[in-house]
């Protein structure tokens, strides 16, 4: 089975003078300024980095609840946040880091398997298999 899902961007002007706008196909998002400024400084615009930390903590979070139910345990609340962090490198820019905070309500979890299931999530999801090049660190807590 193959789901495709899709965003769509569209950029006008100069690398910093420039602007443009990000929508997604469910339209959630919808031409959502993003530019250098909410990139590299204070914008108030959103930017790529934001948005794969959205999606990576979604996803973990997804995937750390579908683990836990194949252990019979069921969340009641997972917060996640991912932290992205871009870095200039030899050659450019690049996503080295992304650390997650995880902190969830699992009634009738212990820590162990509670941080088993933490682990496999972060390893497993689909977002951080596709963020492989970066480390990927997590501070995960029951509550």
């Amino acid at each position: 089975m193959m789901i495709n899902k899709h965003g769509t961007a569209n950029w006008k002007g100069s690398l910093k003078q420039g602007t443009g706008t990000v929508s997604t196909e469910t339209g959630v998002l919808d031409r959502q300024n993003y530019g250098f400024k909410s990139r590299f400084e204070d914008g108030t615009n959103t930017n790529p980095e934001e948005l794969i930390g959205a999606a990576h903590a979604a996803c973990f979070s997804m995937a750390l609840s579908m683990i836990l139910g194949n252990h019979d345990l069921e969340p009641e609340n997972i917060d996640t946040k991912a932290t992205v962090s871009l870095e200039e490198v030899e050659g450019g820019f690049a996503i080295t880091k992304i650390h997650l905070d995880v902190t969830a309500s699992v009634p009738g979890a212990s820590e162990d398997k509670f941080h088993e299931a933490a682990n496999a999530a972060k390893e497993g999801c689909p977002v951080s298999k596709a963020l492989a090049g970066a480390t990927i660190t997590m501070d995960a807590k029951l509550a």
